[in-house]
């Protein structure tokens, strides 16, 4: 099992991953009968995308000897209705620091391979940008 939710009443959730024990609320949004105090479930599909995105590009850059500690990304949702879902996530991402042209290609190439990435539905436009010290 990778986690755990539960439902805490007053359309809240607490999740729970099962092996550290980290946990974080989910709240309905508050264009969607919530009270917006936490992430909302689709918010943290669009913020786990730019996660995995510095992740594996993390990952890359230990390999090449690069330090990308600062690294940031700035995540915008848009919802869309008749279903509701996601039609929309966009992804700035700051990197701090000089690199060259081609580890500056390895690492936007990694993360736009990301698994989030490329587990997100077709139908979902990803507009993802680089933006370099």
């Amino acid at each position: 099992m990778t986690s755990k939710v539960v439902y805490l009443g007053d359309l809240r959730t607490e999740c729970t991953h099962e092996q550290s024990g980290d946990s974080f609320i989910t709240d309905a949004p508050t264009d969607n009968n919530g009270k917006g105090l936490a992430f909302s479930p689709t918010d943290t599909v669009a913020t786990g995308l730019a996660s995995c995105m510095i992740t594996v590009m993390g990952i890359k850059a230990r390999d090449l000897a690069v330090d990308m500690t600062g690294t940031s990304a700035e995540v915008t949702k848009t919802m869309a209705s008749n279903p509701r879902r996601i039609s929309k996530i966009e992804v700035l991402m700051t990197l701090p620091f000089q690199a060259d042209q081609k580890t500056k290609t390895i690492l936007e190439n990694t993360g736009r391979t990301c698994p989030v990435l490329n587990s997100l539905h077709p139908d979902i436009e990803k507009e993802i940008s680089f933006i370099w010290a």
